[in-house]
Parts: C-alpha cells; structure tokens; sequence
C-alpha cells in the first residue's frame, strides 16, 4: 500500500555539495547546500536562498566551487550547515577546514574535501532561488582514484536524508549501469 505525503522533496540519495565562496574583500565562505545536481554535462545546479552570505558572494564575484561533502568531514560539512557567514566571519576557521585559491576560478578550493567542481555563476533567479553555474574544472586528489577515474568508496561521500535528518554514505555496489539491463533486449 502507498502512503501520500504531498509535497516533499524527497530525492534519493541527495549529495551534500560544500560551497565555497570569496566576499569582495577576499574573506572565505563555505556552506552546506544540500539541494543541487547536474544541469548538463557543464553545468551544475543548487538551490540557495539569496540571504546567503555565499549567495552574495556569488553575486558579487560570479565564481564559486562545489565540493562534495564525505564522511571523514562529517562534523565540519554539518557545521558550516549550521552556522551562517552572515552572523559568524569566522565561519571557515571555526569548521577546521583549510582552502587554498582555486587557479581557475575567483574561488576557494576546500583542502579536505577531495572532489571539487571549479564553477562560473550563469544565472541566479533570485526569486525562485534557482543557480546554475559553468563547471569550468573537476579538481580531483588523487587520492581517490583509481584507474585514473574517481572511486566512490575512496571518495565516501555523504548523503543527505531528508525525511529523517541525517548523513549517510554509500553502499556496495548493486550492478553494472547501461548493462544490467541487457536481458530485457
């Protein structure tokens, strides 16, 4: 039996994308955003609230990167969800992350966090709160690869659960993508 629940957001599994920003002046600013995706093959969307101290930077600079939260920074990812860079200017200190300047783009790249797409802001609709930015680099550590392509074990990203409030990474495996399907041709 199915339950209706109405309206709810409820995609699974949801990325945790880390945000990172520079202000006018060069202050740093990361935040948790966990409503984004793939527009296209360049393009990356998130949803954010132009109250947003990294929203105005991204206004302001037209740059930012996005990376992907992971399980060994679970508590910095969730703090720099928790704390506004609108309230707190010390925001990237206090999450103990540490950035160096993307050669990219006009934005930081967040050390610890080993996936980062290096974007161009193309459009922000401020009243819907819809961004979408030019994926202009993928930063890997090599960490984290193997075979020259990124390993999502290595990598343990973090999910974000919705309905209940909470981080998870990935599981094993469930079967090959554009083969498993072969048996019904």
């Amino acid at each position: 039996m199915r339950v209706d629940f109405g309206k709810k957001p409820w995609i699974y599994p949801q990325p945790v994308l880390i945000i990172a920003t520079y202000d006018e002046d060069g202050n740093p600013d990361i935040m948790n955003a966990a409503w984004g995706g793939v527009g296209d093959d360049t393009q990356i969307f998130i949803c954010m609230d132009p109250a947003h101290k990294t929203a105005k930077n991204i206004l302001a600079n037209r740059a930012f990167t996005v990376s992907v939260g992971t399980a060994e920074q679970l508590e910095a990812c969730d703090y720099v969800g928790m704390v506004s860079g609108n309230e707190i200017s010390e925001k990237v200190r206090m999450s103990g992350l540490h950035i160096h300047k993307s050669e990219k783009v006009n934005a930081p790249i967040i050390d610890e966090l080993p996936l980062c797409l290096e974007c161009e802001m193309i459009s922000f609709d401020i009243e819907h709160c819809h961004l979408f930015g030019e994926i202009i680099n993928a930063s890997v550590d090599d960490s984290i690869l193997t075979d020259g392509a990124v390993d999502p074990k290595k990598l343990n990203p973090l999910i974000f659960d919705i309905c209940n409030q909470n981080y998870y990474t990935l599981g094993e495996v469930a079967g090959p993508a554009f083969k498993s399907g072969l048996s019904r041709f």
